[in-house]
């Protein structure tokens, strides 16, 4: 079983989707993809899941994309007014090959093509950085950190 909780970097182009509500954090479902060290994370320029989907881990080994659960936009409840976006921990079970791969991206999932699918952020698995392997009947778990994917202040 491997646990990650690597590195969280927000996509560029994101930020003002988020301020004009076209991304809705409130409502909107959310997902994570696997990515492999082909790709070159570019946070100015990628925007849409079309822009990486390239390098996402094939649909071998039990991967598939992980629809997040239990999502909340959450206060922090002091007087610094920061909210962060949070959800339960996705988890991938190998199945017959391992699964290797080295960052993560949330994406908005609330519509239907790659071709308009928002980035949100993305990151590493390992901060070496490193290709993380998870071999056949274990499993890999993106361990969200305590305050979130991201915290806004």
């Amino acid at each position: 079983m491997a646990t990650t909780t690597g590195t969280c970097t927000v996509f560029d182009k994101v930020k003002d989707k988020i301020g004009d509500n076209s991304i809705d954090l409130n409502t909107d479902a959310f997902s994570v993809m696997l990515l492999t060290s082909g790709w070159t994370p570019d946070r100015a320029a990628n925007e849409f899941v079309d822009d990486i989907v390239a390098n996402e881990h094939g649909a071998t080994a039990g991967y598939v994309r992980k629809v997040l659960a239990n999502v909340q936009w959450i206060t922090s409840g002091g007087s610094d007014g920061q909210m962060m976006l949070n959800a339960n921990d996705p988890v991938w079970t190998a199945s017959g090959a391992s699964i290797v791969c080295r960052y993560w991206a949330l994406f908005d999932s609330e519509t239907g093509a790659d071709a308009t699918r928002d980035l949100i952020a993305y990151g590493l698995l390992d901060d070496t950085p490193l290709d993380v392997t998870t071999t056949t009947t274990n499993t890999l778990t993106l361990n969200i950190n305590a305050l979130g994917f991201f915290t806004v202040g």
